[in-house]
């Protein structure tokens, strides 16, 4: 297709049609009358050879083709917010921009608060915008990192020289406080004999701590799976369950939930947690200054440590 043959000012009205799944609010969001959002959507059927947006009764719905479009006019969106508001220069008390971070949620409750109190005291205009990764988004790495500022992920899942360490931790078990079936030390028949909590975003999906007690031959009674880290202590709370958790997390929520915090009875390999990004954010001015704030907390969070190892 020659993009010179295409309407370019269709990309908005396109991605507002196929949030709001209305003509009528699309217009409003755009501020634009329904009768020229009508003759957008008119063009794009043409366009796609295609409905895109089906009545059922007294409202709209996405046609198959709608659904499969919509992340792609978001991305898209975004893509084309970034390009325009490239600067040659960054003012961090002046700038408005939108850094877009991709990662678990236990990276946000860790890290995203230092980042968030850092960015805040000398940027008052940026917004930091935090969101879940997906398994698809993920496994399209490196090449999906075109579409966002950055990605807090542990190393392994993603091949590229460009990354700045962030954050250590290492794996820890969960259990109730008042757990009557765990003794003073945790012991390796608890961890065969007694039902899990696990945070995966997938039934089949284990995390790498888990993995490495597979390969010694154990095998976890999972009981309950929840898609956050950040849920898993309630889960385990008040129960006969063990809860796989990073420690700092670990240590953050065992008062409010009435937890004990166990070290593993076998070796557990580290968490190393990294920012990755792409290179075309290189010398992009905005982005040096995101590293640069990022640097201050991994340094900030690696004292942490050492003051914990010392206590």
């Amino acid at each position: 297709m020659d993009l010179r043959s295409l309407d370019m000012n269709l990309l908005l009205p396109l991605h507002a049609l196929l949030e709001e799944r209305s003509v009528s609010r699309a217009a409003e969001r755009l501020s634009l009358s329904q009768p020229a959002l009508s003759a957008s959507l008119a063009k794009l059927r043409r366009l796609f050879g295609d409905e895109l947006l089906v009545r059922h009764g007294n409202s709209y719905e996405l046609s198959p083709l709608a659904v499969s479009l919509r992340e792609r006019t978001w991305v898209a969106v975004q893509t084309m917010e970034r390009l325009f508001s490239a600067e040659a220069e960054f003012e961090p008390s002046t700038s408005d921009r939108d850094f877009r971070i991709l990662g678990a949620d236990y990276a946000f409750r860790m890290a995203g608060r230092e980042l968030a109190m850092a960015v805040s005291a000398v940027a008052p205009r940026v917004r930091l915008t935090f969101e879940t990764l997906s398994r698809e988004t993920m496994e399209a790495a490196p090449e999906s990192l075109r579409d966002c500022d950055g990605m807090i992920l542990p190393h392994g899942f993603i091949s590229s020289d460009r990354y700045m360490d962030l954050l250590d931790d290492r794996w820890v078990v969960v259990a109730a406080r008042d757990n009557p079936e765990l003794g003073d030390e945790l012991t390796v028949d608890d961890l065969a004999t007694l039902p899990w909590v696990l945070a995966m975003s997938r039934t089949t999906q284990f995390t790498p701590a888990m993995r490495q007690m597979q390969t010694l031959g154990i095998e976890p009674l999972v009981e309950v799976v929840t898609p956050s880290f950040v849920t898993l202590p309630a889960l385990v709370s008040g129960t006969r369950r063990l809860g796989l958790l990073q420690e700092r997390l670990a240590l953050a929520v065992q008062g409010l939930h009435g937890l004990r915090v166990l070290e593993f009875p076998v070796p557990i390999a580290p968490i190393k947690d990294a920012f990755w990004w792409n290179g075309m954010y290189d010398a992009d001015p905005g982005h040096v200054w995101l590293r640069g704030m990022l640097a201050q907390v991994a340094e900030s969070m690696a004292g942490e440590v050492d003051g914990r190892a010392e206590a």
